[in-house]
């Protein structure tokens, strides 16, 4: 009896420190992972503010900035290791070069996402969207559908495959307003006739865009091309922003104004935060993507009064959710392999940035506009791509429908053609002086 109730004894002692063992090491995990998050998101402020300000002396846009900054703290940083002592990375762990859990600023980075697309529908009320005129809506169309077109066949004659080709084509097809806006704000043309017309392009596109990433997704999802699939889409879509702007404009608008009026920009910030997810939740529910929500939800807070306020106090998080986003992307590209796609990227490019140029043109020209606008417009949107090239490649990694090598390739010529778009946009102003001069 006393063996029994010695085994009985030994078996708790064991199972308690089994227990024991298995909550230390829960809280050892727990708090390496916690530390490991802080440590990635030290090194994403302190090396992105450097980085960034470099390029802000160097008169760059801010976007390749950040993702400079997310390749040195990712595959490249093996260069510098040193600076941080080495130790057996825990399995629970994505190690992504500095970077310790990249799937936890992905959670961050899609937040950066649905902030940027807000803060980007505040800037397009209703009434300019309405007011954009038919020039900037047949050339915007113009411009993207012919690129989009002729980018997939360049792209499935290098040898891509279809899925892949589609989201490249979708992506280089759309011009970056970030990197536009910015570049025109620089050189002091934001209020010149031809830089208007570009600016209501670019709405179109980024409309557009929006509608895409939906679209891309369900096809994506079905696995193959369903005009049964991009019918619902379409009209899911269609129906939503119809809803918003019908019942939308005349429910939200006076509410956030109700809120603005008790004058403690806390609440209004919450407000329209809330506004944001919000609508961007619904969009999900109904099979949309959040980004289509996000960007409608800006487009409800614009036709407020309290639009402009709204826009200063989310406009600071919005940057640093997105200073996140595009650091992550950039840490996410390994381009230890870039000699394996540069030739790719460089024909992408030309094949992009010479069909925007020709599609802009001809929709130019088919609504008779002046050859000096024409020409300025179709170099100032010819070349860069950006935030929404980005978000609908990695919205195809998300859901697993492109190669791994389509996400470094399209940040290359992200960052290739906003390096070149300032000298594309200076020599739109040397040439349009001449062409106007042998117009007249």
């Amino acid at each position: 009896m006393e063996i029994f109730g010695l085994q009985i004894d030994s078996t708790d002692i064991s199972s308690s420190l089994d227990n024991f063992k298995d909550t230390l090491v829960g809280q050892v995990t727990s708090d390496a992972i916690h530390h490991n998050f802080v440590t990635d998101l030290a090194l994403i402020m302190i090396i992105g503010a450097i980085v960034t300000l470099a390029f802000f002396k160097i008169k760059q846009p801010l976007i390749i900035g950040y993702l400079f900054a997310g390749m040195l703290i990712g595959p490249l940083s093996p260069l510098w290791s040193w600076i941080l002592p080495s130790g057996e990375a825990n399995p629970l762990e994505q190690t992504v070069g500095l970077l310790n859990d990249i799937s936890a600023l992905n959670l961050f980075a899609e937040i950066g996402v649905i902030l940027l697309l807000f803060v980007i529908g505040i800037e397009f009320p209703y009434a300019k969207i309405r007011s954009i005129g038919r020039v900037a809506i047949g050339v915007g169309s113009i411009g993207l559908f012919s690129t989009l077109g002729v980018v997939f066949y360049a792209a499935t004659a290098f040898g891509l495959q279809f899925m892949d080709a589609l989201f490249i084509a979708a992506a280089l097809s759309i011009s970056s307003t970030a990197v536009i806006v910015k570049i025109f704000e620089e050189l002091g043309k934001i209020k010149k006739e031809s830089s208007i017309l570009v600016l209501g392009i670019l709405i179109v596109e980024d409309v557009i865009a929006v509608i895409l990433i939906s679209s891309l997704q369900s096809i994506a999802l079905v696995g193959s091309v369903s005009i049964e699939s991009i019918i619902i889409v379409v009209l899911v879509a269609t129906g939503l922003i119809v809803g918003t702007f019908t019942v939308g404009t005349r429910l939200i608008p006076p509410l956030i104004d109700r809120v603005a009026s008790a004058e403690n920009r806390e609440i209004l910030l919450l407000s329209v935060l809330g506004v944001c997810f919000g609508y961007a939740l619904l969009a999900n529910l109904v099979g949309l993507s959040v980004a289509i929500g996000a960007f409608l939800a800006g487009v409800l807070v614009a036709e407020s009064k309290s639009a402009e306020v709204a826009k200063l106090l989310s406009s600071p998080i919005k940057d640093m959710f997105v200073a996140i986003f595009f650091i992550s992307v950039g840490a996410l590209m390994d381009i230890s392999q870039i000699e394996n796609y540069i030739w790719i990227a460089l024909g992408l490019i030309a094949v992009a940035t010479g069909m925007k140029f020709g599609g802009n043109i001809i929709g130019n020209l088919i609504f008779r506009q002046k050859p000096g606008k024409t020409i300025r417009s179709g170099l100032a949107l010819a070349a860069p791509r950006g935030e929404f090239s980005i978000v609908i490649v990695k919205t195809g990694v998300d859901i697993g429908a492109v190669s791994s090598f389509v996400f470094p390739l399209i940040g290359i010529i992200s960052i290739i053609t906003a390096f070149i778009s300032p000298f594309l946009i200076k020599s739109g102003d040397k040439i349009a002086p001449k062409l106007e001069k042998d117009h007249v």
